[in-house]
């Protein structure tokens, strides 16, 4: 028997087989009536359109939350600009108030020189008088053995009334110098003072909006949370009514089966004779090589900015503190009347994400201050279509609600919100500012 024959002798015996297998056709299944199955859609409708309700006000929440959360962190770098300022003025009051009190040790010590020198002087006149006259008469020069002992007393009590009177001018000028040495550093203890007790007013005023700013952020967290519960739950009431209607329509879709299966069978059973004879075809073939896949290309960076990105990265996973962080590393964080104070962030060691940027910088020498406004106009703006790997990227008015470095490739390396650690995540655009700040 040749090999052909074979092959249509197994094929035959295939379909023949499998076509008897099909005409032993299972009892129909249930048969839903159409008013029950509107029933059910109409149920699944309603709570779809509910859901789709609670799907709308949720957005809105969120939207809103994410508005407030933003707030709170745009409140908090104020705070912590504020503080910057304080502890600023307070040294400047500190300076001033050491130069008014070494100026008003000067102006004491110059007045009890006059004093001293007016003292020599009143005492040589006193001794003059005693002698019988005053600096210059001739009772001073009784006495004298010859015609140079006159002279020479004579010049000598010149020399000594007007050396006298000479360094008692000099006193006087000096103690006025002092006077008005003291006095201008007076005035600017005065000033410095001014500008402690505004910068204490002003750092009181972000502190407490810093806090309204966090209850509210509290509050509408808690309003969304509320509302995504009651999503929920009728989404899972959703789920029970589409599967009690795709339960009726199974059965219908069985039932309609049902009414065609024998020739459903014998069209399967042709199908899988075909598909096994393409298998068999096809497994005869060889298998083609696979495709080289082209490696990435990576561009050479700078010896600064990879020095910055390194400081960076090397600090992924450290929590987040706010206050936190400084040129050497993280460090305790600060109290901020809200969010962190409730993650615990002013007793615990980690970045916030102007600190994390002066850690990364510092390794090249650029030493920031610890307030992402004044960062974003630390160096050269450049647009942030053209930001390149090591650029500082901003968001926020004046930068100044947050900061991350740029890494290239749409990603970013940042210190985000407390709660979370230092990572790497791709580039929000959402309120970015329209300028990087390049440094290196």
């Amino acid at each position: 028997m040749t090999r052909w024959m074979v092959s249509t002798v197994v094929a035959l015996i295939t379909v023949v087989g499998v076509a008897g297998t099909a005409v032993a056709v299972p009892p129909p299944p249930p048969n839903p009536s159409d008013s029950e199955i509107d029933a059910g859609r109409q149920q699944a409708d309603a709570k779809a359109a509910l859901v789709g309700e609670l799907t709308g006000r949720l957005t809105d929440a969120e939207a809103r939350l994410r508005q407030l959360t933003d707030d709170v962190a745009f409140k908090m770098e104020l705070a912590n600009k504020a503080r910057v300022d304080l502890e600023t003025a307070e040294a400047e009051a500190d300076r001033a108030r050491r130069e008014a009190e070494s100026a008003k040790v000067e102006a004491a010590a110059a007045g009890q020189a006059v004093e001293q020198a007016r003292v020599r002087l009143d005492e040589f006149a006193g001794a003059s008088y005693r002698q019988g006259s005053l600096v210059g008469s001739v009772s001073a020069y009784i006495g004298a053995s010859s015609p140079e002992d006159l002279l020479a007393r004579a010049q000598l009590l010149k020399a000594v009334s007007e050396s006298s009177l000479d360094a008692l001018d000099d006193v006087e000028r000096s103690r006025g110098e002092k006077a008005n040495k003291d006095a201008a550093a007076r005035a600017a203890l005065d000033l410095a003072g001014r500008k402690e007790a505004a910068a204490d007013q002003a750092k009181r005023d972000a502190e407490v909006a810093q806090t309204a700013a966090s209850q509210a952020q509290q509050g509408q967290a808690a309003a969304a949370q509320r509302i995504q519960d009651d999503k929920a739950a009728v989404e899972g009431q959703l789920d029970q009514a589409l599967g009690a209607v795709q339960g009726l329509e199974g059965q219908r879709a069985q039932y309609n089966q049902w009414l065609d299966d024998k020739r459903r069978e014998e069209e399967e059973a042709a199908r899988q004779a075909a598909l096994a004879a393409a298998a068999a075809a096809a497994a005869a073939q060889p298998a083609p090589a696979p495709a080289l896949r082209p490696q990435p290309v990576v561009a050479p960076s700078s010896g600064g900015v990879e020095t910055v990105v390194a400081r960076a990265m090397s600090q992924l996973g450290v929590r987040y503190s706010w206050g936190g962080g400084n040129y050497d590393g993280p460090t305790v964080g600060i109290r901020d009347g809200g969010v962190g104070d409730a993650h615990g962030d002013y007793y615990t060691v980690g970045f916030d994400c102007s600190g994390l940027m002066m850690y990364a910088f510092a390794g090249v020498g650029v030493y920031l201050s610890h307030y992402s406004g004044y960062q974003y106009n630390a160096g050269r703006k450049v647009p942030l279509a053209q930001a390149q790997r090591g650029d500082m990227l901003f968001w926020g008015p004046g930068g100044g609600t947050h900061v991350a470095l740029y890494l290239g490739g749409g990603m970013m390396v940042e210190a985000p919100y407390s709660g979370s650690s230092v990572r790497v995540a791709p580039v929000r655009y959402g309120g970015i500012m329209p300028y990087a700040t390049r440094l290196l």
